[in-house]
């Protein structure tokens, strides 16, 4: 395409897309490739991490030689901080054309089609087998994932890319 079509393109398009989010709709994007997010949310950690301090809190004042210093405060909000970092940090699985990707302790990984062994489905998990490493499992206990739409785009998805897919 030419500058000037593409410009025109590019206008006509982020006015199609102003109207489709007064509305309540999905953006419309130039070229760009399908892919399903699903977010869940991470609170299981967190209350962990609350209860430790609170352990902590507990066995620090019931020793007579404590005395609470600034390095307590330090710890204990360090421990507050992290427990509302992990809370605010949602887990997501994206499914795209050939990949899936998500988030991990270690920051974001993707799996392409070959290095996938295979997806599992039970009631209310869904576990993706990599051939290398551990399994990513989402959870609608722990993580409140959406797990019976996960397993409808992955069956799909494997059964794309000729991937065993597993269903209990």
């Amino acid at each position: 395409m030419s500058r000037s079509w593409e410009r025109k393109v590019r206008k006509n398009m982020s006015k199609i897309n102003q109207v489709r989010k007064k509305s309540g709709g999905s953006p419309v994007v130039f070229n760009a490739e399908k892919k399903d997010r699903y977010s869940g949310r991470n609170y299981v950690f967190p209350i962990l991490l609350l209860i430790f301090v609170g352990l902590y809190s507990f066995v620090m004042q019931g020793d007579p030689a404590f005395e609470t210093s600034t390095m307590y405060w330090v710890t204990v909000g360090c421990y507050i901080v992290l427990a509302t970092l992990f809370f605010f940090r949602k887990p997501y699985l994206t499914v795209g054309k050939d990949y899936v990707q998500s988030r991990r302790f270690t920051g974001d990984k993707r799996l392409e089609v070959a290095n996938i062994k295979g997806i599992r489905v039970q009631d209310g998990y869904v576990t993706i087998m990599p051939q290398k490493g551990a399994s990513w499992t989402y959870s609608r206990l722990l993580n409140r994932f959406k797990t019976d739409e996960m397993a409808a785009k992955l069956r799909t998805f494997a059964s794309t890319h000729g991937i065993s897919f597993d269903e209990k």
